[in-house]
Order: C-alpha cells, then structure tokens, then sequence
C-alpha cells in the first residue's frame, strides 16, 4: 500500500531546509575566493545577474515537478508525462548523480568535522603554519580518519531522515541553520572589527579592473555562470524532493526567491569573515579551498580568542556541510521510497551501507589509491566524481527539466505555469516563455561546452 506523503508542518522549514540544500561548503569557501580572483564587486553583480536569469527558473521547475507529482525524482517524470513518452529515463541519470555526489561530499565534510574535533582538542594552538599544514596532510593522507570521519557524517545524516521529515529533516535542519545564521552574523561582526578589515573589503568587494584584465571579460562571465548555476543544488531532482513536501498555499517564484536570496546572502556574508581576517593578519587571500583547511586555522592562532572563534568557525563550515548532506540523503531515501515503496528506515539503513562503501574510493583517493589521476597529472577520484555530477549531470539535467516544463512534448508550458502560479506570492510571467524556451536551454549549453573546454584545455 502507497504511504501517506508527509508534508512540512511549516513554510520556514520548507525555505530553510531547501537553502540548507544550496548553502554548501562550496559556496562558502569557493564563493569568495573566485570573487577576490575574478574581479572583486563587478564578478558579484555578475553573478547575482546569472542567479536571477539562469538559477531561480530552473529552480521553479524543479519545484513544479515535484509539487506535482508529489514525488521524488526516482518517480516525478513517469507522474506527469505523456503517454508512451521517455522522460523518466532521465531519473536514472538523476539517481546516479545524488549518489556521485554524496560519494565525494561526505569526505570533505568528514575533514570539516575531524577539523572541529582537532580546534576543540587544541592541535591549532601555538602551531606554526608549517605544521597547520602537516595536520591537513596527515588527516587527508590518512585512510583510517578519512574513513571515520566520512562514516561519522553517513550515520549523523542518516540518523536524522530516518527520524521523519518533520521531526527529523525538518526539526533538525530548522536549528542548525538558525544557529549557522547566528554564527556566521557573530564572525561577520568579529572580522569586521579587526585592524586592517578594509583592506579585505576592498579586495573582495571592489571591481578590480587589473584582475578581469590579466584573467579575460569572458573568463570571469563564465566564472558567474557556472557559480550561479551550481550553487542551487539543480538539475538532478535535489530540490524537487522538496518541492513534492510543500503545500499549494504559496506561489513557487516567490519561495525560490527567498531561497536564493538566502543562499547568495550566506556566500557574502562568508566572504565577509574569510577576506577582513586575512587582510588583519597579512595572509595571502588567494589559497582557494586551502583558505579553509590551511590559512585560516592560522589566522585563528594570531587571533584574540582564536580558539574560540576557531571553534564557532568550524561549527559553522559542519552545519553548513550537514544541512547539505541531510538534504541529499532525504533525496536518496525518497528513491527507495518511491519505486519500491521502503518504509524510511528500511531506506535508512539500505542506504546507509551503500553510500558508506560507495565512498570508500574518493577516501582512499589521497592516500592508497593517490596514484590514479583520472583527469590528467594533479587530479584524483574526488576530481572525476565532482567533474561527473557538476559539469554533466547537473547542466544535462537542467536542460531535462526545461524542456519538460516547456515543451509540448513533455508536461507542457501551460500545466507548469499553472502549477508554479499556484498560491499567494509572485507569479512567473507568461512574457517568459520565449526566454525559458529558447535562451535559457541554449545557455545552459554552452556552460557545458566551455567545462570541456576549461577541464581538457581545447583552446
């Protein structure tokens, strides 16, 4: 027998729980670090651009699907297709792309939260930058702790879905990123109030000219759309589980846009922490993800109260990975769910050991199996994995849920603007549909072309 859908018992769950979907560990230390590289203040308008333009309608759609079909990706398409149409194949594709994902993220967020263990333990203290590094080295080269650490975060994630959409996904998520929200306004505020923090402002939020001139005008334009596109989490039904718990009572528009301006506002406000504090202490701005791992355990050291701030740095950096994780799990679980009708804790616990093994290569990909450079000299598993779901399934994917939504082949323009337009709240234009049909699936294409071009250097 079908089981009842759950809905959530609230809409700031449903808004928080979808931003904690999009608010990863990418954009929050990725974010600010492009920014700084590709032209200050000038790449953030950019990229707020493409998020309006490219993001927030692929968004809706994926909304719209799931509302409804009422189901996760795993079952959506075969719900709302015409007869004897092939759009549910795509969910496969969909499917292998939250696992790819989820076989890479939980290591990374496994080092996030080994680097709370080690700040509440005292390792950063008084250690020199020399040896900062080494601790990185040594947890990554180290197969046991990568391993236990990304175990940690399958049995914390899935502990939490099992317990419910309410009161597990929902309940736990609505007070990590309330207590995120609020630490990240207290480092804000922290950083900010240190000498030199100007300089940092300066570098990350003023157009800088000479930067958009060494690296090239387009080469920044495409910077903005692939952040744009890749930090909504869309394209492989993450967010259209959520979208199937939501009531009709609000328009879909309206609530992807508060999400996105949650999601853009914690990758500012992040940057805002990591750039005055680098300026204060004369570090080197420029690290990319070592800024996380290597630079900022440093700055933390010459800071007053560093251990505490270090502290409620990475408390931070694991909410923000957990919410992303919970997230995802959800999706997955929703797969069983849906096709084979699994109660949740039967998806649970199946998922739970395949997720676990299915991340054993990107955890030994630093350590036993560091020689395998599937992309070329200087890449490991992680790189391919990443490469697989971010310049692929999730750009193919969009360009899936687009066509769906507007061709008359698929569900058609007029049953998703009826469904996107459902409820109080800002409505999608009808003057849209051009745009959505015609320019938008063009230039998710040529964000896919250029990863290729960017990844294998052909030109």
């Amino acid at each position: 027998m079908q089981q009842q859908r759950e809905l959530f018992s609230s809409r700031l769950g449903f808004i928080l729980i979808s931003a904690g979907c999009a608010i990863g560990l990418g954009n929050i230390w990725r974010f600010p670090y492009i920014t700084g590289l590709y032209g200050g203040g000038l790449f953030v308008l950019t990229y707020i651009l493409f998020l309006v333009i490219l993001g927030l309608p692929i968004l809706v759609m994926e909304f719209s699907v799931g509302r409804a079909s009422q189901k996760s990706v795993a079952a959506s398409f075969d719900a709302l297709e015409p007869k004897g149409s092939k759009w549910h194949k795509y969910k496969w594709f969909a499917i292998a792309g939250n696992y790819l994902l989820m076989m890479f993220y939980t290591t990374i967020a496994g080092w996030m939260l080994a680097y709370l263990f080690f700040m509440l333990k005292g390792d950063f203290v008084g250690s020199s930058p020399a040896e900062v590094e080494a601790i990185f080295g040594g947890l990554t080269s180290s197969a046991g702790l990568s391993i236990l650490f990304m175990v940690i975060i399958c049995i914390l994630g899935f502990s939490v879905c099992s317990l419910g959409l309410q009161k597990g996904v929902e309940r736990i998520t609505k007070t990590m990123m309330s207590f995120l929200l609020i630490i990240l306004i207290a480092l804000v505020i922290r950083s900010l109030t240190l000498p030199n923090a100007i300089e940092g402002l300066s570098f990350y939020l003023l157009p800088n000219i000479d930067s958009i001139a060494e690296y090239g005008l387009w080469t920044m334009i495409y910077a903005a759309m692939g952040q744009a596109f890749f930090t909504l989490s869309i394209g492989m039904g993450s967010m259209a589980i959520f979208g199937s718990y939501v009531s009709r009572e609000r328009s879909l528009l309206g609530e992807g846009i508060n999400i996105t301006i949650l999601d853009t506002w914690v990758a500012i406000m992040a940057g805002l922490i990591i750039f005055p504090a680098c300026f204060a202490f004369g570090v080197n701005p420029g690290t990319g993800p070592g800024l996380v791992f290597v630079t900022l355990p440093n700055i933390f050291n010459f800071m007053p109260a560093g251990l505490l701030w270090g502290t409620a740095f990475y408390i931070f950096m694991v909410f923000a990975a957990l919410s992303t994780v919970i997230a995802v799990f959800e999706n997955i679980m929703s797969f069983g769910i849906d096709l084979f009708n699994w109660s949740r804790k039967k998806a649970a616990i199946i998922n739970f050991i395949a997720i676990t093994i299915l991340s054993l290569p990107c955890a030994l990909g630093f350590n036993v199996w560091s020689g395998f450079t599937p992309l070329g000299e200087g890449t490991n598993i992680l790189d391919l994995e990443d490469f697989i779901v971010s310049n692929n399934i999730l750009l193919l994917g969009s360009i899936v849920y687009v066509l769906f939504c507007v061709s008359r082949y698929g569900w058609g323009w007029k049953n998703f603007i009826k469904e996107a337009n459902t409820g109080v709240g800002i409505k999608v234009p009808h003057k849209t549909r051009f745009y959505l049909t015609y320019i938008l699936p063009f230039i998710i294409l040529i964000v896919f072309i250029f990863g290729y071009i960017e990844r294998f250097g052909l030109m």
